[in-house]
């Protein structure tokens, strides 16, 4: 029978889909879907891009096992189980593992001239099966589900995937031939640097107090340029929500999630997801898992998923396990035109995916990237949350919405950014070894001649309130700026005609500020002696007149966050936050012992991934937007 079948199909091209019959007539015929519920899924399928199996799936009205049957019965298709009959790894050779990925099918049989390529699209088989003509075989379709496809895809190309996945940006952008020897010439600057305080210790501080105002007025000056954008360049069109509705049809849109060792946060994360209000046959939440991760794993086993949400797991190669090379690894199994990530604590506004989508319908091509705003969901569980909140809100409400509507280089935040898919493809992803790998990308799309804009929705986020946790955190952070820097840094000249002497001094400011700032804050610390009248090593090496002008500096830095502060939190939902703000000089001094810690594993381990863990504090009811 089955030598009987073969045959058949080897001489049948397969059936086109306006010949054969409709797949809503064949799941009416079984009983599964009345009349009613068709009409609403074609409706629905007028204006979402989605096939409409996956519309009648999302709605709960029948399984995928339910339409794969359906759909055999209306193309004639038998169907392969690639679970208990895994496709012959040789076979899958005959093309590059990216023709599998881009068409979403896979070989799983070959008997005598004819080859059985797995599909869960055999509407759109045509293409494939123009392509494979020159392998000197009969092709045939049989059915498989998406899902069944990419883990064969997975279980076949892990390796070369995995090795990918490491190496996908230019080596000349990246950090992944960094070495024991590469952190060598910082390290001797910092060695010559001792050796020169020790020797001349007044030419030494001279020069650490030249180098910590100098990264004070920087940053100071990228901040107080972005609240003065932030309040003249208002656009003057209606809020994104009163915006024209998003544009019809509706595009697919995939979220990558990357989890490890989330024991505590699954739960909560997929009742998260599950207030989006995008539609669902539209919404492709990848769930990224390490192979190794044996307590995620675990905890999601125990979960039941949406059809929606799908999860991939990532092969161990070389001991890398950092979040870009997860996410690497997950790019090439998307959907969506659009990708965004989030993160595992993630609480995102329920229409944040409409709101995205609106957005990249209305600006300009060379726009590819859009950044929300990150909160905290639990502002009130101590003071050290509370300070953090102020500090996220200035970044991401204030000073980043002017540094964006300059064009000047945005450092993505690591969730809540959305991309134009192609493009990210096109940047070469993430580099893998970059422990701060947001940031670093949105130097290289810049350097690419594309934008980021932010855009008016909001993630709420589980904030740092325990102190090492927050030295932990702070120091990955603080290290992968230093990476970044000094890799972006490797050839000046090309970085300044990358992005010309605004964004090139933007960069210096924003890297270079933050990192110096918090290095050097003992020495700035040193001033507040002077001006409060007392003995300081600073005397003898500045004039009255000098000390005067610095510590006039060093209160506008102040009252210059202090005013980013308010302005930043004076919403209603926000305004509790106010007397807070004065206590902010006391939030920042553990960040120098995360620089200390940061700059120590920049030289003898770069590539470590201090992870933080969730999980740890309620949830307050975030604030409507």
């Amino acid at each position: 029978m089955v030598e009987l079948n073969l045959q058949h199909f080897a001489h049948a091209a397969p059936i086109p889909a306006q010949a054969s019959k409709p797949l809503g007539a064949c799941l009416i015929d079984r009983g599964l879907i009345t009349q009613s519920q068709l009409v609403k899924a074609l409706v629905l399928q007028s204006w979402q891009q989605a096939p409409l199996g996956e519309i009648l799936v999302s709605e709960g009205w029948v399984t995928r096992q339910d339409v794969q049957d359906a759909l055999s019965e209306q193309h004639g298709l038998q169907i392969a189980d690639l679970d208990r009959q895994p496709p012959p790894p040789d076979l899958c050779q005959i093309m590059p593992v990216q023709f599998w990925l881009t068409h979403n099918v896979i070989p799983w049989k070959r008997i005598g001239p004819v080859l059985m390529i797995a599909t869960a699209r055999p509407d759109r088989f045509q293409k494939v099966h123009a392509e494979l003509k020159g392998c000197g075989r009969t092709i045939i379709p049989v059915l498989a589900g998406s899902d069944q496809i990419d883990d064969a895809i997975s279980r076949v190309f892990s390796t070369p995937l995995a090795k990918a996945a490491e190496s996908r940006v230019k080596i000349e952008q990246s950090c992944r031939s960094w070495s024991l020897r590469s952190p060598v010439w910082p390290g001797a600057i910092l060695l010559a640097m001792i050796i020169l305080f020790l020797a001349f210790p007044m030419v030494g501080l001279s020069f650490l107090v030249a180098a910590a105002v100098i990264s004070l007025a920087l940053f100071t000056s990228l901040r107080i340029i972005g609240l003065l954008a932030f309040h003249w360049r208002r656009p003057t069109h209606r809020t994104e929500t009163a915006d024209s509705s998003p544009p019809q049809p509706l595009p697919c849109v995939s979220i990558m999630v990357p989890l490890y060792k989330e024991r505590e946060i699954a739960d909560a994360l997929i009742q998260r997801l599950t207030r989006l209000t995008y539609p669902k046959s539209l919404l492709d939440i990848i769930l990224v898992l390490e192979e190794a991760d044996k307590i995620t794993r675990s905890t999601l086993a125990e979960v039941d998923l949406p059809s929606w949400i799908r999860t991939i797991e990532v092969p161990a190669l070389n001991g890398l396990t950092t979040k870009p090379r997860a996410m690497n690894y997950a790019l090439d199994f998307c959907r969506g035109d659009i990708l965004g990530v989030w993160d595992a604590e993630d609480a995102p506004q329920p229409d944040q995916i409409e709101r995205v989508v609106r957005k990249f319908a209305r600006v300009e091509e060379d726009v590819v990237c859009l950044q929300g705003v990150l909160d905290y969901y639990n502002p009130r569980t101590n003071w050290r949350s509370r300070c953090f909140s102020i500090e996220y809100n200035s970044w991401f409400r204030v000073v980043l919405q002017g540094i964006a509507r300059l064009g000047l280089v945005v450092p993505l935040g690591g969730t809540t950014f959305f991309f134009r898919r192609e493009k990210l493809l096109e940047l070469g992803g993430w580099d893998a070894h970059n422990v701060t790998e947001d940031a670093d990308l949105g130097v290289r799309l810049s350097r690419s001649g594309y934008r980021t804009e932010m855009v008016d929705t909001a993630t709420f986020e589980e904030a740092n309130f325990r102190a090492w946790p927050w030295v932990r955190q702070r120091s990955r952070w603080l290290k992968g700026f230093m990476v970044t820097y000094l890799v972006h840094m490797r050839a000046p000249m090309r970085l300044f005609r990358d992005l010309g002497p605004v964004r090139f001094l933007g960069v210096q400011a924003f890297f270079l500020g933050t990192v110096i700032q918090f290095l050097l804050a003992p020495i700035l610390w040193l001033f507040w002696l002077t001006s409060f009248g007392l003995p300081s090593p600073l005397d003898p090496i500045l004039p009255a007149t000098m000390t005067a002008v610095l510590i006039g500096l060093f209160l506008a830095a102040e009252i210059t966050n202090a005013v980013v502060g308010i302005v930043a939190v004076s919403a209603q939902e926000r305004r509790f936050l106010l007397p807070w703000i004065p206590t902010m000089p006391l939030y920042f001094p553990l960040g120098v012992l995360a620089a200390y810690k940061a700059l120590w594993e920049l030289i003898l381990n770069p590539f470590f991934w201090d992870k933080t863990q969730h999980g740890q504090a309620s949830e307050e009811s975030p604030p409507a937007e």
